[in-house]
């Protein structure tokens, strides 16, 4: 696996007592961009893991391959969302994947510091300002000036995940879906999209590359640390792992420009593993409401299993089990199930994501780091970014 899926030593521990023939042994890469590399470099040679991971923006380039993986359509008789099965679903019918989590977002937010502003403070009133004037982007990134201008501190942790949230309401940034070509160069709203971000983060952002160490600090700062952050259940495990000691963070029931999905992965098994058909069988254990639910609790992974996402009072204590605080206690919010029922229910748009969307994703992203650390203007990084598109399909 990568960054954290919930799987907890005791659920790994609970899964070989029900088999005490099997051994589980759990190797978690620090990001998924390093659980791309490992699994491209050995999907063919062999070598990899009985059951792999996989993050949805390289799934399009897993698919290629499908023909490597088993294929684990009979393994399971729960039920996933509609588009979380048709997308890990080959042309010849073959279900590569079982669906982990899905990644709704709402808005965290670091309430102690939204009072220091002047911001209101309630989640319910935080969430009604980020939806004045029709909840866009254009507001979040008003209340993101009032916020600076009272403080003279970043209002949100980097230009790369704001990139994300406002790509993910896209139909087609990047890659043309008729013909996969990539388009990404010829597209104006991208490049809107960019520019608007590059300048808004010149004072709105706290200049930290996602998931280095300085970002990491930035979320347990409690005097200097950004106000907020685009926010699906998973991230919540990341903000308190990270800021344990911190009272102030809550979670506001909105996101810019209506809804929104970042993340959501899949257990795959290489169809040359040692021991498939185990393989297989723990790969569905671990996707399977129950367990989603305990990973939710303790992760903030949510779920992808219809029968879990229907039923709000298990979500709502998931989020209040575990050791304490749980997420309920750390985030101030007794209804996270509700509140990321809500978000899912908000996302209107599911993004095309091609072959080749992860390597055009890394370009821009990439692009807007230069602009955050000082090493290019926007017009230059944008040039550049547009130059390295060339050479990828």
């Amino acid at each position: 696996t990568f960054n954290d899926f919930g799987y907890t030593d005791a659920l790994l521990q609970e899964y070989m007592d029900l088999h005490p023939n099997v051994t589980v042994v759990q190797n978690i890469a620090a990001t998924s961009n390093d659980a791309r590399e490992n699994f491209f470099t050995k999907l063919g040679p062999g070598g990899l893991a009985d059951v792999e991971a996989i993050e949805v923006d390289w799934l399009p380039e897993v698919m290629q391959y499908s023909d490597l993986l088993a294929d684990l359509g009979a393994g399971s008789d729960t039920e996933w969302l509609d588009w979380k099965t048709t997308a890990a679903t080959d042309a010849d019918g073959r279900l590569i994947g079982y669906g982990t989590d899905i990644g709704p977002e709402g808005v965290c937010y670091r309430a102690d510091l939204f009072e220091a502003a002047g911001l209101p403070t309630d989640p319910d009133e935080v969430a009604a300002l980020l939806n004045e004037n029709g909840g866009d982007w254009d507001q979040f990134f008003a209340v993101g000036d009032t916020y600076y201008e009272a403080t003279g501190k970043p209002f949100y942790d980097s230009a790369a995940a704001i990139w994300q949230g406002m790509i993910n309401q896209m139909d087609a940034a990047y890659e043309d879906p008729e013909t996969g070509e990539v388009i990404a160069a010829d597209n104006a709203e991208l490049e809107d999209v960019f520019f608007a971000i590059a300048d808004a983060s010149a004072t709105l952002s706290s200049h930290n590359g996602q998931w280095s160490d300085d970002w990491f600090a930035g979320l347990a700062d409690a005097e200097n640390g950004y106000a907020t952050m685009l926010c699906p259940g998973w991230m919540l495990g990341v903000i308190q792992g990270s800021a344990p000691d911190l009272t102030g963070w809550n979670v506001a029931n909105a996101f810019p420009g209506g809804g929104g999905n970042w993340g959501g992965s899949y257990l795959t098994v290489p169809a040359n593993g040692a021991n498939v058909e185990a393989a297989t069988e723990l790969a569905a254990w671990l996707t399977a409401p129950e367990q989603q639910l305990k990973a939710l609790a303790n992760a903030g992974t949510f779920p992808s299993q219809t029968t879990a996402l229907g039923d709000v009072d298990s979500l709502n204590a998931a989020f209040a089990s575990g050791d304490s605080p749980t997420k309920a206690e750390y985030f101030n919010n007794d209804n996270l199930g509700g509140l990321f029922s809500d978000r899912a229910a908000a996302v209107t748009v599911s993004p095309f994501k091609g072959e080749f969307y992860f390597q055009v994703n890394d370009v821009f992203n990439n692009g807007l780091t230069r602009i955050e650390d000082g090493t290019q203007d926007a017009a230059t990084s944008w040039d550049q970014a547009i130059s390295e598109l060339a050479a990828i399909g």
